[in-house]
């Protein structure tokens, strides 16, 4: 079975196609109007295996702030469509990243709980032009739409990228693993029966 997803998303402010290969090469094609945000979900494409095309047009022009949280409101939608009944997964994933001087930590649980605990701090409010308070909203709908419990933690760190790049591919890492089909688990990987 391909776990895979496509989302369209279109409102007054976003249109946006997206499509999420969760069992891919790592493969990204983004046209975001968003240089910092493309450059972050290439990474997460890399790091966590997943084929990720995205093509966003939004109101830039205004600021990055609905197409940012519009990608992660069709990311988390994507993922939690791939996956499915969660058949099989190992469900939770756990990634520290250091980048130059910076540690961050990521934990998920694909729980159907949908919950961001983020903690620590970017030393500068922008990277380039990219507002870094862009970084909460990201997370926040994704794990929102997613309904996964995520859990980030920076470490340490100086460089406002380097934190921020180190959060990205921790993430897809963890997901990675929490994805990722482990024979040894028999249908849903919950003493409920369900996630």
């Amino acid at each position: 079975m391909e776990r895979i997803a496509t989302i369209d998303r279109k409102t007054n402010e976003t249109n946006i196609q997206l499509s999420l290969g969760i069992d891919g090469e790592g493969f990204s094609e983004l046209e975001t109007g968003v240089p910092f945000l493309t450059h972050m979900l290439d990474l997460f494409a890399k790091h966590g295996q997943f084929d990720l095309k995205v093509d966003a047009k939004g109101d830039i022009e205004v600021d990055d702030h609905h197409t940012t949280e519009d990608i992660g409101i069709c990311l988390g939608q994507a993922l939690r469509e791939a996956l499915g009944d969660k058949r099989g997964i190992k469900r939770y994933g756990n990634a520290f990243v250091p980048m130059d001087e910076a540690l961050a930590q990521v934990v998920v649980d694909l729980s159907n709980r949908p919950h961001l605990e983020l903690r620590g701090e970017f030393p500068s409010q922008k990277v380039g032009t990219f507002d870094t308070e862009l970084v909460h909203e990201f997370l926040w709908k994704f794990a929102l739409e997613a309904r996964m419990n995520l859990h980030v933690v920076v470490h340490y760190g100086k460089n406002t990228h380097h934190i921020i790049e180190a959060i990205f591919k921790a993430m897809a890492r963890a997901l990675d693993e929490a994805t990722t089909i482990d024979p040894r688990v028999k249908g849903i990987p919950s003493s409920k029966g369900m996630l």
